[in-house]
């Protein structure tokens, strides 16, 4: 009996470690933070020699507060998201897996510009590990995918 409560215990402080702490995050000097070395991170200001950590951005034609509006609409509806900041020019959002409960953090950021062609920066990345098994990447593609996609109502 005391082995087995043992067992449950551990692997109680194991599943509730799983999230990991929250890393440094935003945008300092106009850039997402930059990806680890691990693979488990993409992010669209890394620079294209980066092929394992460099992603496209998102674009939309139109104001900076539509594609807003658009992105978090499709972030609302997604499964196991938690949209944890929301600002005039950056978006932070932390997904949970939903068997082992490991977060990663992921971040969109718009910068200023006066033109009609919005550039909306993407960084998707665990918190802990190493390998993510393309999740991160998968995962902003799905994103892409629903907002050039979406139709307003």
């Amino acid at each position: 009996m005391y082995k087995q409560i043992s067992i449950i215990t551990l692997s109680m402080m194991l599943l509730m470690g799983c999230s990991g702490t929250v890393p440094t995050l935003g945008i300092n000097n106009s850039q997402l933070t930059p990806c680890p070395n691990s693979p488990n991170c993409v992010n669209s200001q890394q620079t294209s020699a980066d092929e394992e950590h460099a992603i496209a951005p998102l674009y939309f034609t139109g104001t900076q507060q539509q594609a807003q509006v658009r992105l978090l609409h499709i972030l609302k509806t997604a499964e196991r998201a938690n949209i944890v900041v929301v600002e005039d020019d950056y978006i932070r959002v932390e997904f949970t897996s939903q068997i082992m409960r490991f977060v990663d953090d992921v971040e969109f950021y718009f910068p200023s510009t006066a033109a009609d062609k919005i550039t909306i920066h993407v960084r998707s990345a665990s918190r802990i590990g190493s390998s993510d098994f393309g999740v991160n990447r998968e995962r902003i593609e799905k994103i892409r995918g629903e907002f050039n996609a979406f139709k307003p109502q």
